[in-house]
């Protein structure tokens, strides 16, 4: 078999094991964020009387920014294990034995890079933009929904200033079973009233709310004026709940959920709209093109940073915690650059920074491993 046959299957051989491990790394990322914000999600939904539905709803929404957030976490972890494993079992110094450098093994990692920066760009530009503008609609198509504020059973509902609201049991008719009724927004008047059961009806003018079998109590008070309470029973009664349901006001629009195109093409126009600098908006446009080079860089220090290193029976402990310390100088980069951006629009080149930092810490650590050997001066004197 000739060397170049034997690379070949190499780089089709290391970049299976990195699919697969990146494959193994983004499920369990992706799991553990996921839960942790559907558990936030389900305390304020279900405790607000939503179903499980738009529970379900709102997670499946929220899951294209979770997976964008661990891509480069799962990138980095998948080359970093495949290497260490690779190096470990010595298949790595078989290869170079034929006479490729590391910068020629380097070839998977960057493809498989490339791979994953596609997958982000994806998600960065399309999908995680629509899913965020979706939520932010469902948010306030909710939070004027009648269901959520008035048809949760056994609590004591205050859905406006002034009026309390109470439900013993909702059939599964819709019928309502000892209700309460409260409104004291009228000053010098407050109104109670009990019935047996309810119905809740829509009509043109709004939603209606019909109690059957039931008292008004009213009582008038006031400075000249002794307090009058007068009872009067009904069999049904009609009352207005329209004013109670107050539509949900629409969300400001955050450049998160602006498409790239627009952010780029109106930035003026959207700083306005949604109230921040010229250099926020182009900085959340050009970090969408950032995010998958980063994916690129996190797969390359990776590889780089254990590739230095070279064969050990020790282990590579100290290139994999060398490697950790290489992301978190290009994360320090990047949150460096990123109020100059935001106060000056102009300076929008510098988003790209960190990348370029990466791809050059990387380049050098693949020149170091890729020297020839050079004993050391101590052994050449001892020759001589």
């Amino acid at each position: 078999m000739s060397g170049g046959t034997l690379v070949q299957k190499f780089d089709r051989y290391m970049l299976s094991q990195l699919m697969v491990l990146f494959g193994f790394f983004a499920l369990v990322l992706v799991s553990v964020y996921w839960v942790n914000r559907a558990v936030v999600l389900f305390d304020r939904l279900i405790a607000d009387g939503h179903s499980a539905g738009v529970f379900l709803e709102f997670t499946a929404l929220s899951l294209p920014s979770v997976i964008a957030l661990v891509l480069p976490m799962a990138g980095f972890a998948a080359t970093v294990y495949v290497t260490n494993r690779l190096s470990g079992e010595s298949e790595l110094t078989v290869v170079q034995s034929v006479g490729y450098s590391p910068w020629r093994l380097a070839r998977p990692v960057l493809f498989f890079g490339v791979f994953i920066a596609v997958m982000m760009s994806i998600l960065t530009h399309f999908l995680v933009p629509s899913s965020q503008e979706q939520l932010r609609l469902r948010e306030t198509e909710l939070s004027g929904s009648l269901s959520a504020r008035l048809l949760r059973e056994g609590v004591f509902l205050h859905p406006t200033k002034g009026v309390t609201f109470y439900i013993r049991d909702i059939t599964a008719d819709g019928a309502l079973h000892d209700v309460f009724l409260s409104d004291h927004r009228q000053e010098g008047r407050d109104v109670t009233y009990t019935a047996e059961r309810a119905f809740l009806l829509s009509s043109e003018s709004g939603p209606k709310l019909v109690m059957l079998e039931g008292i008004a109590q009213t009582l008038q008070t006031g400075p000249d004026a002794a307090p009058r309470l007068s009872t009067t029973n009904f069999s049904d009664l009609t009352y207005d709940i329209s004013g109670l349901i107050t539509p949900g006001r629409a969300k400001r629009r955050k450049i998160e959920f602006i498409p790239t195109w627009d952010l780029l093409t109106r930035t003026s126009e959207i700083a306005v709209e949604a109230k921040d600098t010229e250099g926020e908006v182009l900085e959340e446009a050009h970090l969408r093109f950032q995010g998958p080079l980063l994916c690129v860089v996190a797969a390359l220090l990776g590889y780089s940073a254990l590739m230095v290193g070279g064969y050990s029976r020790l282990g590579v402990t100290r290139q994999i915690v060398f490697a950790i310390f290489l992301l978190v100088v290009v994360k320090l980069v990047e949150s460096a650059v990123t109020d100059p951006v935001r106060n000056d629009g102009a300076l929008w080149p510098l988003v790209y920074l960190p990348s370029l930092v990466g791809f050059a810490i990387a380049a050098t650590l693949l020149h170091r491993a890729a020297r020839p050997f050079r004993p050391a001066r101590r052994l050449r004197e001892v020759t001589t």
